[in-house]
Order: structure tokens, then C-alpha cells, then sequence
């Protein structure tokens, strides 16, 4: 639309209604763009009157999606509605059932929170940098915590995500640091190690793109070439001393790798673990779930790939999310929150069976 308005809420809700063939919703998934979180409620209440329904969940991003289009930059409201079996509810009352759709404004996110012993997959609502405005709801109401937990019932789940990185280096330990400088790395600077790496994968000269580079590290160098791993990004490096200083410290023993962000990677990471979850869901999938972040998306040449891809691979299936400032997934049996990623979830419903014995006299 033109402007932020409530009737732009409902008549996504009324659109979503029609193609569902319902008319109550058990729930809506309600996700607006960063021009109404200022003020949400009226878009939230309109929503929820659409839906004759008061479970509406969601949060404003900068930019949203489904499996027909996605806008940034533009009021628009993102809409999937629930009925029947399935269903959003508090996750307080499922908690340790199934993973929990995590929906956090910036600001709201711990450690203590984000590992407090759930499985957790979503994404982080607000701009690249995370000062933009952003919101978030459930039950209708904007929250005071800054987070949504919830938990979709009646569905089999199968998540993952994908970094779309393209390896340059094989993993090596991590002999010296100081504080977020690695100082040391395989008996060599890291600045030497990382620019040993750009060039073999460049074939030139040119200067070292820190802004697409990540540090990969884990535990052990298997978990780094098994996927389980962890992100920093690069910050700056010293000339002088070799160090590279990261975002995030690390700690002596463990292993890096590092790591370039790369359009053909992430395509092609997305295709492999579409598949996986499709045989891990044992189903086809009723509907998706997409968290990803602002700079991949149409970061690349302006054409969101991962919806392409997503719509090539299952077709017709509906699918809703948003790019935000992070990515939460659990990998290796941690919580962890990702940067450059997406979260793919795909759901199947599940289906009650009967079986009923009986005896002719």
C-alpha cells in the first residue's frame, strides 16, 4: 500500500482467509514492515478482527516476504493464517515439545535467554544495524519483553540453516589471543593465513573484502567440516602485528577457518538443505517458515535467489518470513545467533489415525 494503514492488515487477513477457505483462524502469523512499528496495535487489532481471532503473532521488519513476493523499503503487511488442527500457541504450554518459533527485537536478546534449555529457530526483527524501529506481539497485544516464544501445534517440524559461505581455508588451531584479536593461528599470523587464503581463492591481487569475509570457528577442525559451527565478523586487522580483530572473542584451542560470503555457495547450501529437511520431514510440506538476513536476500543483484530457489523446489507451497538483523537456529545442540544466514522451517501436518476393532456376534 501507500500508506501504513489498519485496512491494509486486514485485507491481507481477508485475502489469506479466502485462499484458506476458512472463516475463523485458530492463528495468524502477522508480519508488517518497519513503516508501522511505531504504533502496530491498530494494524494488530484490525488483523485480529479479520481473523475472528485474538492469537496473532509477528513483528515489523524492514522488509517481508511470502512465496509470491517480497517489499522493502514500502508500507506492505505479510499474512498466514491458521485453522483446523494447526495452530500458534504460547509455548509456555508446549515447552519442551517441539523447537519454539523465536520472533526477538534486538535489544531483547541474552545469552541466559537464548540457552535457557529449548530449541529455538527465527530471526531478529529491525534493520542491518539494529537501531531502526522494530516491534513485536503476540496475543494480539504488543509485548513488553521484546520477544515472542511460541510453539505451532498439530505440525511435524524439520529446521535448519544455511550460511552460505564458500570455504577458504582449511581449519586451523587458534595458539594466541587477546581479548577479540586472534594474535596467533597455526604458528602463523591470521593476517598472513587470511590473506594466503584470499589470494588462492581471487588469483590476484586485489584487496581483501573484510566486509564479505567470516571467521569460522568451533571446537574441533571435524565440527567446522561437519557444518557445526559458530560466526565472527571481521572488525579490522593490524598490518604490524599480523592480528585480526573480530566481533566476538575467541579463546586459545579452538579451530578457525576462514570463510568468504558467496552468492553461488548460498545458492547452492540452500538447495542442499532444502532436500535434507524435505527427507527429514518424511512429507511433503504443508507450509515454510523463512527468517533471513537484510544483507542476503536481494542483498547480492537485487533478485531474492533463496525464494527462487525455495519456490522451484516445492512449489505452491506457502511460505512467510522476513529479512531481520539476525538468525536464531540451534546448531550442534546450541541456540546460537547467526549472522549473514537463513532459518528454513518446513511443516507437515500431522493427522489423527483411528483404528477401531470390533467383533460380529
Amino acid at each position: 500500500g501507500n500508506k501504513a494503514t489498519p485496512a491494509l492488515a486486514a485485507e491481507a487477513v481477508s485475502i489469506a482467509m479466502l485462499k484458506a477457505d476458512i472463516t475463523v483462524a485458530s492463528s495468524v502469523l502477522l508480519l508488517l514492515t518497519s513503516e508501522f512499528a511505531d504504533d502496530p496495535q491498530a494494524a494488530i487489532t484490525a488483523a485480529a478482527k479479520a481473523a475472528n481471532c485474538t492469537q496473532v503473532f509477528g513483528c515489523s521488519a524492514t522488509g517481508i516476504f511470502t512465496e509470491e513476493d517480497w517489499v522493502l523499503d514500502s508500507p506492505a503487511v505479510a499474512v498466514m493464517v491458521f485453522g483446523g488442527n494447526v495452530s500458534i500457541q504460547s509455548a509456555k504450554h508446549h515447552y519442551a515439545e517441539q523447537a519454539l518459533l523465536t520472533i526477538s527485537a534486538p535489544n531483547a536478546i541474552n545469552s541466559t535467554w537464548l540457552n535457557d534449555g529449548s530449541t529455538r529457530y527465527g530471526g531478529v526483527s529491525g534493520d542491518a544495524v539494529g537501531q531502526g524501529p522494530f516491534s513485536v506481539w503476540q496475543h494480539a497485544k504488543g509485548g513488553n519483553t521484546g520477544k515472542v516464544d511460541a510453539y505451532i501445534a498439530g505440525v511435524k517440524l524439520a529446521t535448519k540453516a544455511t550460511h552460505g559461505l564458500k570455504m577458504l581455508s582449511k581449519p586451523k588451531r587458534i595458539q594466541q589471543v587477546n581479548s577479540f584479536d586472534i594474535e596467533l593461528l597455526d604458528n602463523k599470523s591470521p593476517l598472513t593465513s587470511l590473506q594466503k587464503a584470499w589470494k588462492a581463492h581471487s588469483k590476484s591481487e586485489s584487496p581483501i573484502p573484510l566486509h564479505l569475509m567470516m571467521a569460522v570457528y568451533a571446537n574441533s577442525a571435524e565440527a567446522i567440516n561437519h557444518g557445526e559451527f559458530s560466526q565472527a565478523n571481521l572488525i579490522s586487522h593490524d598490518e604490524d602485528s599480523g592480528s585480526i580483530t573480530l566481533a566476538q572473542p575467541l579463546e586459545t584451542g579452538q579451530y578457525l577457518s576462514w570463510g568468504l560470503r558467496d552468492q553461488n555457495a548460498a545458492e547452492a547450501d540452500l538447495l542442499q538443505i532444502t532436500q535434507q529437511l524435505k527427507q527429514e520431514l518424511g512429507a511433503a510440506p504443508d507450509f515454510g517458515l523463512l527468517f533471513s538476513c537484510i544483507g542476503r536476500g536481494p542483498f547480492y543483484d537485487g533478485i531474492d535467489h533463496d525464494l527462487k530457489i525455495i519456490a522451484q523446489r516445492l512449489p505452491n507451497m506457502p511460505l512467510i518470513g522476513f529479512y531481520g538483523n539476525g538468525e536464531i537456529a540451534n546448531i550442534a545442540g546450541k541456540n546460537q545467533l547467526l549472522p549473514y544466514s537463513a532459518v528454513l522451517s518446513l511443516f507437515a501436518e500431522k493427522f489423527l489415525q483411528c483404528t477401531c476393532k470390533g467383533q460380529m456376534e
